[in-house]
């Protein structure tokens, strides 16, 4: 994907490599998307960074007080993140934007490990269902799995998994954005909630 590039980023080098999480590392709160957009994170080499999704998800960041600033373009651009940690279930571009369960399987690992090293974690945001699914299989592989049956889907469901919260949002994809399926004020009222959960946990 890294070598198709859009004409707008013609003269632009690609990361095209797999992309890390990234945010804080005290984070109380972590933040797991689908997989770096074409564009996005497999061109700027951070998830959520240079595409549309981004964009709608750094505003409401900044609106919540997660974020330092409402946008994010590119890795130098001096983004910090409060009290938050942004991963992705899959770290490469997949072809078509749909990952398949192979690349889902080969990256969770990643993700495991990413929720063992945040010590203060406490609620997990799962943006769109094939997040929250790469969410619960991490944490099942990390030891911890929740009462009776798994727990579905769906915008504004939360589920106590382990010592964790996992809640879910729709994905702030353009197709979510655009048809109103995903407003501002609903992502702004799963991110405050979020916040005020991990306060009390």
């Amino acid at each position: 994907m890294a070598r198709e590039k859009r004409p707008a980023f013609v003269g632009q080098e690609y990361w095209g490599r797999p992309v890390p999480g990234f945010g804080d590392p005290a984070a109380s709160i972590l933040l797991v998307g689908l997989a770096p957009a074409a564009h996005g994170g497999n061109r700027t080499g951070r998830i959520f960074t240079g595409d549309r999704s981004g964009d709608f998800l750094f505003a409401s960041l900044f609106r919540c007080g997660l974020s330092n600033q409402p946008t994010s373009s590119h890795r130098g651009d001096g983004l910090r993140l409060r009290n938050l940690y942004v991963a992705a279930v899959v770290r490469c571009c997949p072809p078509g934007n749909r990952p398949t369960p192979g690349e889902r399987n080969n990256c969770l690992p990643y993700l495991t490990r990413e929720i063992g090293l945040l010590p203060r974690l406490r609620v997990i945001v799962a943006l769109g269902a094939f997040a929250w699914d790469g969410a619960l299989r991490a944490l099942a592989a990390g030891g911890h799995s929740g009462p009776g049956p798994r727990p579905r889907f769906g915008h504004g469901v939360e589920a106590s998994i382990g010592p964790f919260l996992l809640m879910g949002s729709f994905h702030p994809s353009q197709q979510n954005t655009f048809t109103g399926k995903l407003t501002a004020p609903m992502l702004d009222s799963v991110l405050r909630r979020a916040q005020s959960l991990a306060s009390t946990s």
